[in-house]
């Protein structure tokens, strides 16, 4: 049910948009396979199954819409289900943790969230539930939507036209998909690091 393949099969591009704009605010969607997805369906449109401009144009727009519900979700249901005490998942001293988190690292974690499955889901939730202005919040929502979109879409799109029946082995490009995507998180603690020791 979560193989990108099947899903682009059966689904084409409304499974596609509906996918990426749950997993991007949702928090029930952590689950689900934006990255692989996006990588699958640049594979598909080389070979002229899906329009990769479609691809790319609904996905953009899914993908900041389902992080503009996310952030209001975290805005108006979010803290008191954090400020519950006997919350397993939702409580102050993840509230605390958030807001610091984003002092340390600012709007741009809104960017960088995009690129790291699970933390995707919940960052726009997070965002709303810390009272990141909503404007500075949207901007930074559009910029990291077009961001991972273009690039893991145009990525699948490339490799599609380079790799003969490249189908078979998609999921160890996958794999180094998902693993490619955590690389704007160690550039940033990098150059955090580094601002530090200067």
């Amino acid at each position: 049910m979560l193989d990108p393949v099947i899903i682009i099969k059966t689904l084409g591009l409304a499974g596609i948009f509906l996918i990426i704009f749950i997993e991007s605010g949702l928090f029930f969607g952590f689950f689900l396979p934006g990255d692989t997805l996006l990588f699958a369906s640049g594979v598909f449109a080389v070979q002229g199954i899906l329009p990769i401009e479609f691809i790319i144009l609904g996905s953009v727009f899914s993908a900041i819409a389902g992080y503009a519900v996310g952030y209001w979700f975290g805005k108006k249901i979010g803290k008191p289900l954090f400020e519950k005490e006997a919350s397993i998942f939702f409580n102050k001293k993840k509230i605390v943790y958030t807001e610091k988190f984003y002092e340390s690292h600012g709007p741009i974690t809104i960017i960088l969230a995009r690129f790291i499955p699970v933390i995707r889901t919940f960052a726009p939730i997070i965002a709303g539930v810390a009272g990141m202005r909503y404007k500075k919040f949207f901007i930074y929502n559009v910029i990291g939507g077009i961001l991972w979109v273009t690039s893991v879409s145009l990525l699948g799109y490339f490799f599609g036209g380079l790799i003969p029946n490249i189908e078979k082995f998609l999921f160890p490009i996958i794999m180094a998909v998902i693993l490619f995507s955590t690389i704007p998180l160690f550039i940033n603690i990098v150059y955090k690091l580094f601002r530090k020791k200067v």
